[in-house]
């Protein structure tokens, strides 16, 4: 069988149904998420019953999924500021274009991607109060069989074809960097006290590193968009269960968001489902191969969402602080988290060559200390003592004075804080 060109419509309609949901979750006291669901072709941003269930335009569709950060109401302007920037710059570069094709589009959604942050960066230049608020981006454009993802933090997106979900996006975090170079298992990630540690954000600094990929489509495919207030709470088995147990998306949805709030809800929850249908689909085949794959634009050289071990990220990393009484960080790591967010959201942690060099400082300081430590041992431990003075004649022996060399015995150390590197002013 001839594979479609990707992004290319087939004879028939696309039929797109979609729904959408965020939740302030249990334990936050508002919420930094947004989301968008728009019809490119008819410009309809909205969830109203026309776009609910539509037909696939010439334009695509759009869904995205934004969760800030920054504490206070920082987080809740970035996320608001980048779905509103994606979806007007999409509108202008692609929507209100000469070109409908696959790469047009998927470039629009880098542009798109790459506009809202260069907002969101002024937006803090101007605004000092808000230092340091960021937003993830999962940004998804539906054109013709294919999806096009750009991706910007650790919010996810998953497809979900005969009953199994695959996540098609990666994490552009410090544990999926660590479980990709095979130092921790996914098993010890998840458990990670900073696990809440993200490599890039929308916003933080002036330029921002782009995983943009694609997968193509079939027919009964599901795809779902998420912040990690839903992906770190529920499992992609049970995403999987849920979205395809029912065909009303308004139930699947406020089924996730009910999972993720019955294990904590300790974060912000957004969600959003779409499933796809109509002649202008393919049925699933065997071969088919669904996951992470760059799409390569032309004239540009493709950017992974991980850089490699030897690469420094191209933003600072951002931590979340995790929630009051958040179980599975540890009394430690909430203790220093919360700290952190009195200060700020925003923390840099060493980048791979500043790392390299701080471990071979401390294993050269340690050497050293050890060593002076062994040396006063040597002169003032027992067994070994100074050589005893010749003795003077009686006539001007003199009493024998003997001095101890003072002793610091407090027991005090100098704090330390191993849960979280200490921001930078």
């Amino acid at each position: 069988m001839t594979e479609p060109t990707p992004g290319a419509p087939l004879p028939g309609d696309v039929i797109v149904h979609v729904f959408g949901r965020t939740d302030v979750g249990r334990v936050r006291d508002h919420n930094e998420d947004s989301f968008l669901v728009a019809d490119l072709s008819t410009e309809n941003p909205s969830l109203q019953p026309e776009v609910r269930t539509h037909a696939l335009g010439s334009a695509g569709t759009l869904f995205m999924v934004a969760d800030g950060l920054g504490g206070a109401a920082a987080g809740e302007i970035a996320s608001d500021l980048a779905i509103n920037t994606v979806y007007e710059e999409v509108r202008d570069r692609f929507t209100k274009g000469e070109r409908r094709d696959a790469q047009s589009f998927a470039a629009a959604l880098k542009q798109a991607t790459e506009a809202a942050n260069a907002k969101i960066y002024s937006y803090a230049l101007e605004h000092p109060e808000h230092r340091g608020l960021g937003t993830t981006a999962t940004v998804a454009g539906v054109l013709g069989d294919t999806v096009y993802v750009a991706q910007v933090g650790d919010s996810r997106a998953y497809l979900v074809r005969d009953g199994t979900a695959m996540q098609i996006t990666k994490d552009q975090s410090l544990m999926a960097r660590l479980v990709e170079a095979g130092e921790l298992t996914q098993e010890e990630a998840d458990r990670s006290e900073r696990r809440n540690i993200i490599l890039q954000a929308l916003g933080p600094e002036p330029h921002v590193r782009i995983d943009l990929t694609h997968q193509q489509l079939r027919r009964g495919d599901a795809l779902v968009l998420c912040s990690d207030g839903l992906s770190g709470l529920v499992k992609k088995e049970e995403i999987a269960e849920v979205v395809s147990g029912t065909d009303d998306l308004v139930q699947a949805c406020k089924d996730l968001i009910d999972r993720a709030n019955e294990n904590g809800g300790p974060d912000n929850i957004t969600v959003i489902v779409a499933k796809f249908d109509g002649a202008g689909l393919l049925p699933p085949e065997r071969s088919d191969r669904v996951g992470h794959a760059v799409y390569a634009l032309a004239g540009a050289t493709p950017q992974g969402g991980i850089p490699r071990p030897d690469e420094a990220p191209t933003a600072p990393t951002m931590r979340r602080s995790p929630p009051p009484g958040a179980g599975t960080a540890g009394a430690a790591a909430v203790a220093a988290a919360d700290a952190d967010a009195s200060r700020r959201d925003t923390v840099r942690t060493p980048v791979a060559g500043d790392t390299r060099r701080m471990v071979w400082a401390a294993l050269v300081a340690t050497l050293a200390l050890l060593g002076a430590f062994l040396l006063l041992r040597q002169v003032r431990g027992a067994g070994v003592h100074p050589m005893p003075a010749p003795a003077a004649p009686d006539s001007a022996r003199a009493d024998s004075v003997r001095t101890d060399s003072a002793r610091t015995d407090s027991g005090a150390a100098a704090p330390t804080d191993s849960a979280a590197p200490a921001p930078r002013p």
